[in-house]
This record gives structure tokens, C-alpha cells and sequence, in this order.
């Protein structure tokens, strides 16, 4: 029996990056979906409220996230791809890191600048800095530009695994997808 430890990631490095995929989704879809509802109106300020609480569950999610991808094999690609594919799939990896850590905590302290409540599934978290609403405009501008950036690196890592998975045919998406078993 072959083992496939060093062929895919550990079983939470899987869950999380599926889970983190699907609250990030989730986050872009609602804040993209409030446009569809009346400024003021209760359907909007809802989709807006549910925006800010996923967006500080991808933060919650990111410290064991980390933990279980550096504490877990690396599996190895295979055929091996060239040096500057390895070094652009650090830097988007990186950077993706930065945009889950980076934009949870800039709309967290855009709401606190502010001055508004920073819901949590029924908590209110405190303000991180005092009312400023100058800053919050600033930091609000920020935060929409670093959204537009990540669609843009999400879109670049989907691509890159596409492309991974079925020009050069290499065995990265296996890393990543969740195991199936095998009937008897």
C-alpha cells in the first residue's frame, strides 16, 4: 500500500482553506448584493453587518490556518514546475495571507473610526481606534482597494491551479481537494 501522507495536505490544512474559501465568498457576496437593496433599508444594513462579521471570521480562521499549513507536510508537486512558478505561487500565497490578516482588520478599524458598533454573531467587539471620521474615510478607501485587489489575486490563484491542473497536468489541485474515498 502506497503511502499519500507527503501527496496532499493534512486534513484541517484542507478544511480550513475550503472554509476560509467559502466565508471569504460569502463576505465579497454580501457586500457585492447590499447594492441590490435601498440605502437605509433593513436588507442592506443586514448584508452590510453580515459582511463585517465574515470578514472578521477570515481573521479568526487565519491564526489556525497558519499554524496547521506550517506545522504540516508541504506535499511535492509533481512533474516538479520551474523556479519562477515556485517563487509566483509564494508571492500570491503571501499575498493572500496579507489580504486575509490586512483586510478584516481595515474594515474593523474603518468601522471604528467611524464611530458605528463592530458586530460579531452577537457581540459587539470594541473600537480599536477613537472616532475619526476623516480616517475612517481614508481607511474605508483603503479597504475597497484592497477588496478590488483581492478579486483580482483570487482570481490569479484559481487560475494558477487551473492551469497546474490541466496544461500542465501536474498533481497541485489533488493537494488541496478534500479525499474521496475509494468504493470497496
Amino acid at each position: 500500500m502506497q503511502n499519500h501522507a507527503n501527496e496532499r495536505y493534512g486534513t484541517m490544512t484542507i478544511a480550513l482553506h475550503w472554509l476560509t474559501f467559502i466565508v471569504m465568498a460569502a463576505g465579497y457576496a454580501c457586500i457585492e448584493l447590499r447594492e441590490l437593496f435601498p440605502k437605509g433599508s433593513d436588507p442592506r444594513e443586514t448584508m452590510k453587518a453580515l459582511h463585517f462579521m465574515l470578514g472578521l471570521l477570515v481573521l479568526m480562521l487565519l491564526l489556525p490556518r497558519l499554524g496547521f499549513r506550517l506545522a504540516g507536510p508541504t506535499p511535492a508537486i509533481s512533474p516538479e514546475p520551474p523556479a519562477w512558478q515556485r517563487q509566483a505561487a509564494r508571492l500570491v500565497h503571501l499575498l493572500l495571507y496579507g489580504l486575509m490578516l490586512g483586510m478584516p482588520i481595515a474594515g474593523w478599524l474603518a468601522l471604528s473610526a467611524a464611530g458605528k458598533t463592530i458586530p460579531f454573531f452577537g457581540l459587539e467587539l470594541p473600537a480599536l481606534i477613537a472616532e475619526n471620521k476623516e480616517l475612517a474615510k481614508t481607511i474605508k478607501e483603503i479597504h475597497e482597494t484592497g477588496g478590488v485587489i483581492g478579486y483580482y489575486l483570487i482570481g490569479l490563484h484559481v487560475s494558477a491551479v487551473l492551469f497546474h491542473h490541466y496544461v500542465q497536468r501536474d498533481n497541485t489541485l489533488s493537494h488541496m481537494l478534500p479525499a474521496l474515498k475509494k468504493p470497496d
